[in-house]
């Protein structure tokens, strides 16, 4: 684990879904294979698929589809989310340690919450169905607010909700615009080393603040 500098004490907790909560990829990798198979091509590795899942639709189809004109970069995108929406939860799960996490948090007392840029037409029936819906203190969806991440609004939003000041707070997510959102809304900002990061990234450009590899780990920070 890396650190650049200590959080103060932490009274909140906040985390991305796809990628840091849930292991979203099998079931979105399903939705763009299903799309490629559709348009007559061959599907895609999972592991190529993978690191590319917390970018959103946008960027698995143009993983599936590079060099698509907008209007039908667009078409696809909407057939993608019809598909997903379909299989929302059919292979998704929590990664392994993140329900004893919030198991702790919730006997801690320490409220959490979830900012995504996942829409809330998807979000919400992934929780319902994972039995998740009624934990979390807040949930702020990709289209709650008129900006969404890299923006700090919604971790802002977030950690009002709760009733904790922003530098009381930390972040953990798996893609760089969750750590820029972080750093731009002044919480300690934690990279999930074990979500959906593409091999090629260079981490150290990264605004993060420490990096965990498992959820387990984000323990080590509620000081």
């Amino acid at each position: 684990m890396v650190v650049s500098s200590s959080p103060k004490r932490v009274e909140g907790v906040l985390f991305d879904l796809d990628g840091t909560l849930l292991d979203t990829a099998p079931d979105m990798g399903g939705a763009l294979n299903e799309l490629l198979i559709e348009q007559g091509l061959v599907s895609l590795p999972h592991a190529t698929i993978r690191g590319h899942v917390s970018r959103g639709a946008g960027a698995l189809v143009r993983l599936g589809f590079p060099g698509l004109e907008a209007a039908e970069q667009a078409l696809r995108v909407e057939r993608f989310l019809t598909l997903y929406r379909k299989r929302v939860a059919l292979e998704t799960r929590p990664f392994h340690e993140v329900l004893a996490v919030l198991d702790r948090l919730e006997e801690r007392g320490l409220p959490w919450g979830i900012v995504t840029n996942k829409p809330t037409w998807l979000t919400e029936p992934l929780l319902v169905a994972l039995g998740l819906a009624a934990r979390p203190r807040i949930v702020v969806c990709g289209d709650t607010l008129p900006e969404r991440k890299p923006s700090p609004l919604p971790l802002l939003h977030a950690a009002g909700h709760l009733g904790v000041a922003p530098d009381r707070c930390i972040y953990v997510g798996d893609d760089v615009r969750d750590m820029q959102a972080a750093r731009a809304a002044g919480m300690f900002g934690v990279g999930a080393r074990f979500g959906y990061i593409d091999a090629a990234e260079n981490l150290d450009e990264w605004p993060a603040d420490g990096w965990i590899d498992s959820p387990l780990r984000v323990l080590e920070w509620l000081i």
